[in-house]
């Protein structure tokens, strides 16, 4: 109804401190800002200008493998191996549980991979099809 002002015409609009901070982190979408996702909000320190790193919307798989370690085991050879497997969809890899034999003096270990895509929702079929690869 014009306000009861019909004299006269205006403009409203506003820069938020949301849209200055979309700007300033490089954030693609406004309601990420509401999201109670720690993804979102570990990315940002107080007093520290970081460029905003996207996450996948889509859910994780988790998978856990378990084996006797050999004694000339590198941790990170292990890791290189699993993602040189499946690639970009290997999002994390942590070591859960280790377990030494007091008989044998035999160490086993083990790690639990997360793979989730950027792109899409991963079937349960795929992923046992690379653990599978991983085992071998």
């Amino acid at each position: 109804q014009m306000a009861d002002r019909a004299d006269r015409r205006g403009w409203a609009f506003g820069l938020g401190l949301e849209r200055l901070a979309m700007i300033l982190f490089e954030i693609p979408d406004i309601r990420l800002f509401w999201t109670e996702d720690e993804r979102f909000h570990s990315q940002f320190k107080e007093g520290e200008i970081t460029k905003f790193q996207s996450y996948s919307k889509f859910p994780p798989v988790y998978k856990d493998i378990a084996f006797w370690i050999p004694e000339d085991f590198v941790e990170n050879d292990f890791f290189e191996m699993t993602r040189g497997i499946a690639g970009d969809i290997v999002e994390k890899m942590e070591l859960i549980d280790e377990f030494t034999n007091p008989k044998k003096g035999k160490t086993s270990k083990c790690y639990r991979i997360t793979y989730r895509s950027m792109d899409r929702s991963l079937t349960n079929e795929e992923i046992d099809a690379l653990q599978d690869e991983v085992r071998e």
